[in-house]
């Protein structure tokens, strides 16, 4: 500069403006190296650059904001073959050094120009190189949805085999694989090369995992309830009308300890029933025999609970106090499952969802249930506890026999296939009424329809009467099993799909050791049985499919 602004004033003041641009051509002609093949433009392009400026540093949010600019469009190049040198408005900037610009190579004359910006960027953050083949998901093959996880294990299974248990397959075992083993594939052991393995996703869980398996020294089944993880006999033990009630609490306890001894670990009551009666008495039997509390299941019922307005229905504040006074006559700190004996109009779903909710994160209880409701309300439960994250319920309680078939055949396997609602189903006798021992006819002392008219009513109705010649009509096809009508009829109820466990009402510990023979029936109820027990009842519900 030095040099420049000496030759600028040796020349300007004898001659004036014209010699000094004179004087700064005859400068630029002895050094044309440092300065590029084109003139300058501006007085910056007159100082030879030994070395590119350092680039200027950004943030890494400012460095990316500024590489999403639009790129700046050089001109086209000019035709060689008009013009030997470029027009003015073409003229670029010095060229960078070798060792920089071999970086960032720009084509002379092309229209895509790069920002420095994004070429440091590139420099910085290399793209990744192109997969070979496509990355796995993050997430098992197997389990990228509950639903679909549940429904390709179901497809692995037959009806048959989710209804009477596993069946032992040629290679031997509860029905697995043909080769045998644990999921290995057909061929005797074989390995899989690992190359393929990497391509294959994981098998599925075998389908004996979720199975109903026997108990040891009992002979009791056991199966999930619903699709949850927890295990509960194929029999289970109501308290209805008997405990606290019809039966005294000597009585009760033998059956309760028959029970228990028998493999059964599936014990039901309800706020409402004998006023709480019932819930006292179960609680102080338990409580005396000291039996571990991790090895069996108490169920308890909460809708009707006093007289007050508020301690009848669903709101938050009747589920939350209501079941803390059922824990209070239980004598328990928990109960395995609490369900809601009926829907409620008056309380909307979502209060209700959020209260089963709570009780369960307070550890009141450990799952939820429905009692006698029907299947809209149960998806919309279902689907109000996956919009808000909250817990949906697990099983649907509701009343299933013979002669009333309908819900638990058509739409409870709907449910459990699409949500994993299982069923618990009760009054498989209907209180006593479906057995041989009244000849057809319900005498007016019978112990299941004293204290309650409506059922004998319907009981002496013309439909009950009925029923009653139909159930005669099964005892041919009982004695060929067997067993008695009380048996088959409790061994029917087994066998519909998707039920997780059938409650029983019994007044003694003998008819209770009776009704546990249903289990031994359930395997020889063929499916050319069934037709005949449907064909002598008329009255199997459709499906809509």
């Amino acid at each position: 500069m030095l040099i420049i602004w000496a030759r600028c004033r040796r020349y300007w003041e004898p001659s004036g403006p014209a010699a000094v641009w004179a004087g700064v051509a005859s400068l630029l002609h002895r050094h044309p190296s440092s300065l590029g093949p084109h003139p300058p433009r501006t007085a910056l392009d007159l100082y030879p650059h030994p070395s590119p400026p350092p680039p200027r540093t950004r943030a890494p949010v400012s460095e990316y904001l500024h590489s999403c600019r639009p790129p700046r469009l050089s001109p086209p190049a000019a035709n060689p073959s008009t013009s030997s040198s470029p027009p003015p408005w073409a003229r670029s900037r010095p060229a960078a050094p070798a060792a920089a610009s071999s970086a960032f190579p720009l084509s002379q004359g092309s229209r895509h120009y790069t920002p420095p910006a994004v070429r440091a960027r590139a420099s910085l953050f290399p793209p990744p190189p192109a997969p070979s083949e496509p990355p796995p998901p993050p997430w098992p093959a197997d389990m990228q949805v509950s639903i679909a996880c549940t429904e390709q294990n179901l497809r692995s299974r037959s009806s048959e085999d989710r209804l009477c248990g596993p069946r032992p397959g040629p290679g031997g075992g509860n029905g697995g694989p043909v080769g045998g083993g644990h999921g290995n594939p057909p061929g005797g052991g074989g390995s899989v090369p690992k190359a393929r393995a990497a391509l294959v996703p994981r098998p599925p869980a075998p389908a004996g995992a979720l199975r109903e398996s026997t108990g040891r020294g009992t002979g009791m089944k056991y199966r999930n309830l619903g699709k949850s993880g927890l295990r509960v006999s194929c029999l289970g033990l109501g308290t209805w009308v008997t405990f606290g009630s019809q039966i005294s609490d000597e009585t009760a306890e033998d059956v309760l300890t028959v029970a228990y001894e028998h493999g059964v670990n599936l014990f039901d009551t309800a706020e409402v029933y004998a006023a709480g009666k019932a819930e006292r008495t179960l609680g102080n039997i338990l409580k005396s025999k000291g039996w571990r509390r991790s090895s069996y299941v108490v169920t308890t019922k909460i809708f009707w609970g006093g007289q007050a307005e508020t301690e009848r229905g669903l709101s938050r504040k009747h589920i939350i106090e209501g079941l803390q006074g059922s824990l209070e006559r239980l004598q328990l700190g928990y109960v395995d499952i609490v369900f809601a004996n009926r829907s409620d109009p008056n309380s909307p779903m979502e209060e209700i969802v959020r209260a089963m909710t709570y009780v369960i994160d307070q550890g009141l209880a450990l799952y939820w249930g429905t009692s006698r409701w029907g299947a809209a309300e149960i998806m919309e439960a279902y689907s109000m506890a996956r919009q808000f994250n909250l817990i949906p319920p697990v099983c649907e309680q509701t009343e299933h026999r013979l002669f009333q078939r309908e819900k638990v055949q058509v739409q409870v396997p709907e449910l459990y296939h699409k949500i994993g609602v299982g069923s618990v189903t009760l009054s498989p006798l209907a209180c006593g009424l479906i057995t041989s021992k009244h000849d057809g006819r319900v005498p007016d002392t019978c112990r299941a329809i004293k204290g309650y008219q409506w059922l004998k009513d319907k009981a002496q109705s013309e439909d009950g009467k009925k029923q009653q010649a139909k159930v005669m009509d099964l005892l041919p096809i009982a004695h060929q099993l067997g067993c008695t009508v009380a048996q088959l009829a409790i061994a029917w109820c087994l066998r519909s799909e998707g039920v997780s466990s059938v409650l029983l009402g019994v007044s003694s510990a003998e008819q209770l050791i009776e009704h546990l023979g249903a289990v031994q029936v359930l395997s020889q109820l063929t499916p050319q049985t069934v037709t005949e027990i449907d064909g002598l009842l008329g009255n199997k519900p459709h499906s809509k499919k």
